[in-house]
């Protein structure tokens, strides 16, 4: 920890010196899970279980809305990006304003995500979700993923799981990654737009366990008039026996990941300049705007029958230099900023499970615990002009840590009724020294979180459920010790570091013979709704709002060679507390379908396509200013002959000229009034492109 401290140039503050330690073992967790890795009571599976969409969820799953996604479910699906494999979720849409290497703007639920507001997320139990960060509260980037690493993805919506706390209201989304591959791959894609993909992956024998590694690299040119240059460098190294210490079963892993990506970028443009023929619909106001991201985590995880933990530690450096409103508030040399973030991320989990009774009813007991500290040692804001740093808006250095209990316990009541009683607790300390003394300070916040599920398995194929939970998501630390604006210099008032939200669910499944649906009716509250801003391109407290909406999937696998899948969602959203009128949540999508179906025409010859449509929402508080629906279809095709797979993926394939995302908001083009224009400002969906893979399988 000397050491981390020495790079980090941080110091910890008196509020979160007594977790130090915690962290600390956290990152000596690993050499515990190398002895794990030695133990000969862990032994190799007997079976492999394939995860999928069609594995039993009655009586695990403790709502209608939660569910697994395999990796054969998703294995030929076309994905222009890896953001997309979160579109797994029913419901979900990932797209994207700016480059390719940023973190997705995820909508779920009638929410604008932003980045990743409360939308959780995990690999092997690790959070990905960075609080207090310089760009967005919650910024969930899923670029460092290799798709063909990925074993399964479990979703959960709403807050009803005592295991997941921050940023987990509206949804959870876990990875976890292979521990093992049947066979070595090597493949290379090539496609439009300067698009060149290299992947190399495999796994070997050792001992009684294996060794998994993969490298890929990506370069691209991107649609967009201004070349995005984006280069970026994969790789995982995994050390595993049993099941790698996943969720289910027992094994141990230790895990390696390194990832680094830089690049241009072009971000939403105003309608304006593309009507009145300035630019190209694919063009760019700002040609300096570009972006870094470098990562590297540790990870171990143990699981026995009856215990689980995880430990990881993270480096991250992040950069991105943006401009939103162009000359709006320097008609001089424009508003482009810059924005930074460095930190260690230290942490861990762990649980037990044990089985008894309550009375004469059988139960299942789960205790456990989790803990982090990110040690933020650079956090900024900064002008810029043509990518250069100029001034400094506000530098700060950060302290924030967390420890939560859980406790669950399920119990039958009868054969068919389970019944679940949960509750977490969690606190929060937070040390800010800023460049701006006034805006420094320290605090904490803690909150309890009660759960509640009935789950009645009315007959074999069907499950009902009904759930309550409550759950949170943070604030950023600085805006919890904020006094000055640091922009404009007047007084700021500070906000609650951690918002509450209420949920409840009503839901329902059925599973038959390849055949499996859901439907969920659910309304969530929350105390204040985190929207982007787009006249300053960050995250922002809002009103309280209210959510309420239905959601139905199904998957159906008729035959051995046909599958096909689809979902809905509608939600009505609204700010609570504000005049009826102007009460409408900007970008709260009010409709999102998606379907598909895949097709194994022969042993060597498969096929695949996806619709997703993601309905017009309003952009103002008055909804005198909305977006248009987004329709969006892909198309994929896969020939094995022996060892050899090709693929052909078609992208947009009708071509669409729909938007990705649009804002309205004022900017300033050169030449405007000083008090610039309100418009639509908009990134498009990217045109028709063609991709061409081959892999080799040894």
């Amino acid at each position: 920890m000397i050491l981390i401290h020495a790079i980090f140039r941080e110091r910890a503050g008196p509020a979160v010196r007594s977790l130090i330690c915690l962290a600390g073992l956290c990152v000596a967790f690993p050499a515990a899970a190398q002895n794990a890795l030695s133990d000969p009571s862990i032994a190799a599976p007997d079976e492999i279980v394939v995860y999928g969409r069609a594995l039993p969820q009655i009586g695990k799953a403790l709502s209608g809305s939660a569910g697994t996604v395999g990796y054969r479910d998703f294995e030929d699906k076309s994905m222009a990006r890896v953001g997309e494999l979160a579109e797994n979720v029913p419901g979900l849409v990932a797209t994207q304003h700016s480059g390719t290497g940023k973190a997705n703007q995820y909508f779920l639920r009638g929410f604008n995500l932003d980045h990743g507001t409360d939308l959780a997320g995990l690999v092997d139990g690790v959070p990905i979700n960075l609080r207090t960060h310089g760009h967005g509260q919650g910024y969930l980037d899923l670029n460092f993923l290799i798709p063909e690493l990925i074993e399964r993805i479990d979703y959960r919506k709403g807050p009803y799981f005592a295991d997941m706390g921050d940023f987990s209201a509206v949804g959870t989304i876990g990875f976890t990654t292979s521990s093992h591959m049947a066979a070595p791959i090597a493949e290379v894609t090539a496609g439009s737009f300067g698009y060149v993909r290299a992947l190399a992956a495999g796994s070997t024998k050792e001992g009684d366990g294996s060794l998994l590694g993969a490298i890929e690299a990506v370069r691209s040119n991107g649609p967009w008039q201004l070349d995005e240059n984006l280069h970026k460098l994969n790789g995982l190294l995994k050390l595993a026996r049993g099941n790698g210490g996943a969720d289910d079963g027992e094994g141990a892993s230790l895990s390696l990941g390194f990832y680094h990506a830089d690049w241009a970028s072009t971000d939403q443009v105003p309608l304006r300049a593309i009507r009145s023929g300035a630019i190209d619909r694919l063009g760019y106001i700002d040609p300096d705007l570009c972006g870094r991201t470098t990562r590297a985590a540790l990870t171990a995880n143990i699981a026995g029958s009856d215990i689980r933990a995880t430990a990881y530690a993270i480096f991250y450096d992040f950069a991105l230099t943006s401009n939103f409103t162009y000359f709006l508030d320097d008609p001089v040399n424009g508003d482009e900023f810059r924005q930074r973030d460095r930190r260690g991320v230290f942490g861990g989990s762990i649980s037990h499970s044990a089985y008894g009774g309550i009375g004469r009813l059988p139960a299942e007991f789960i205790v456990g615990a989790d803990v982090r500290y990110d040690l933020i040692g650079k956090i900024g804001l900064y002008r810029s002009v043509a990518g250069h740093t100029v001034s400094t808006i506000r530098q700060d250095r950060v302290d924030e840590a967390s420890g939560a209990l859980f406790g669950q316990a399920q119990f039958w009541p009868t054969p068919r009724l389970r019944a679940v009683l949960g509750l977490r607790a969690d606190l929060y300390r937070y040390n800010v020294s800023s460049d701006v003394a006034a805006n420094s300070g320290k605090g904490s916040a803690a909150l309890l979180s009660p759960k509640v599920v009935i789950a009645w398995n009315l007959t074999d194929p069907i499950e009902i459920y009904a759930d309550y939970g409550e759950g949170f998501h943070s604030n950023d630390a600085r805006g919890a010790t904020i006094t000055i604006d640091p922009v404009s210099g007047a007084a700021a008032d500070p906000v609650k570091l951690l918002v509450r939200a209420r949920s409840a669910e009503l839901g329902a499944r059925i599973e038959q013979h390849g055949f499996t649906a859901s439907l969920a009716v659910f309304h969530l509250s929350l105390g204040s709704e985190l929207v982007f801003a787009g006249d300053g391109g960050s995250t922002e407290p809002g009103a309280a709002s209210r959510h309420t909406g239905i959601e139905a999937s199904l998957f159906w696998r008729p035959a051995p060679w046909f599958s096909i899948d689809g979902s809905a969602a509608l939600t009505h959203a609204r700010f609570r507390g504000v005049v009826v009128g102007e009460d409408r949540i900007p970008n709260a999508v009010p409709r999102v379908i998606a379907g598909g179906f895949a097709i194994k025409a022969s042993e060597r010859l498969s096929f695949n396509m996806r619709v997703r449509q993601f309905g017009a929402a309003p952009l103002t508080g008055d909804n005198s200013a909305r977006s248009h629906a987004t329709t969006q279809i892909n198309f994929g095709s896969h020939w094995r002959a022996g060892a050899i797979r090709i693929g052909l993926d078609l992208f947009n394939l009708f071509d669409s000229k729909a938007n990705d995302i649009t804002y309205f908001y004022r900017s300033r083009l050169p030449g405007e009034p000083t008090e610039g224009v309100e418009d639509y400002h908009l990134h498009p969906v990217e045109p028709r492109q063609a991709r061409l893979s081959v892999r080799y399988i040894f």
